[in-house]
């Protein structure tokens, strides 16, 4: 008998806000980090930590990346194939495996080729990664639906999705976190009523683009989430967050009655209004005399 998670997504829901959720509710950090360190991605660290959001105390997960660090960008060199190879020839490597850059080279433009990537090898990065069957099918399943909502926002092709989104290091250690972390709880069922989502624009790679994004619009419209609209400025359910629900919900309707066994609290990083927390919920379906009954 799996469990039953309640998502409660007033302030929206994104990748690292999920994560945090799920190890406040007991997910194994542990198990977490040696799967994480399996992966053949270097360039991350992840923190754990407690925050207060609006006077509550809640979970705070973070991936560090390497250049935040120490200012160097030498992370995914097993992915970087073709696109590394025009780069090569700027960089000294030191004996002591530090990467110099020389200042011609064009940091953006690396930028961007060291964080985008496609389809195809997140998926091979996600089959030879040290997860359980059922945590891989999960991060499949979300990644396919992010690359579709992002490859009809764009126009290109699914395999051909260069994710700013998706293929960044961050989202790929959010998305697989998050694969982990169900499987780890034993999470069955998924209940998800509704994604608060904000309204205005908000500035991305290519411009300004209106909220909810485009791609948070093709998940909800091919998954049939439902967006309930605020009016808070800026974005609260980012693609991978609605990528997430639209993967793993099962239900959208709450139990008449039921116990809620643990809640976890997942604090995101943005600063609007409202609480930017994602309450989550373990709940044990109940007889009509349990105590605890949320209707």
């Amino acid at each position: 008998m799996g469990k039953t998670l309640y998502l409660e997504c007033y302030s929206g829901i994104s990748g690292d806000m999920t994560v945090a959720a799920l190890l406040d509710l007991g997910a194994d950090q542990k198990v977490l980090e040696d799967v994480l360190e399996s992966l053949p991605v270097q360039g991350f660290e992840i923190k754990v930590s407690r925050v207060t959001k609006s006077g509550i105390d809640a979970c705070d997960f973070d991936v560090i990346l390497n250049e935040e660090i120490d200012g160097h960008d030498h992370d995914m060199e097993y992915l970087h194939g073709l696109d590394h190879q025009h780069t090569h020839d700027h960089e000294h490597v030191h004996e002591d495996g530090s990467v110099h850059t020389h200042e011609h080279h064009h940091h953006d433009h690396s930028h961007e080729h060291h964080h985008d990537h496609g389809l195809h090898e997140i998926l091979h990065i996600i089959e030879h990664a040290d997860m359980t069957e059922r945590a891989k099918e999960t991060a499949v399943r979300i990644f396919q639906i992010l690359a579709e909502a992002e490859s009809k926002a764009h126009g290109v092709p699914a395999d051909q999705v260069h994710f700013h989104e998706v293929g960044a290091v961050d989202s790929i250690v959010d998305i697989l976190a998050v694969a982990i972390c169900l499987d780890n709880l034993d999470i069955t069922e998924v209940i998800v009523p509704f994604l608060c989502e904000g309204q205005g624009s908000i500035r991305c790679q290519h411009g300004i683009i209106p909220v909810p994004v485009p791609a948070v619009v093709n998940i909800a419209q091919a998954h049939g989430l439902t967006l309930k609209p605020t009016g808070v400025q800026g974005e609260l359910v980012t693609p991978t967050g609605a990528a997430i629900v639209a993967a793993v919900r099962t239900s959208d309707k709450l139990p008449q009655t039921c116990r809620i066994v643990k809640i976890g609290m997942g604090a995101g990083k943005r600063e609007y209004e409202g609480t930017g927390i994602l309450r989550a919920m373990l709940l044990e379906s109940g007889s009509a005399e349990a105590a605890d009954t949320i209707w």
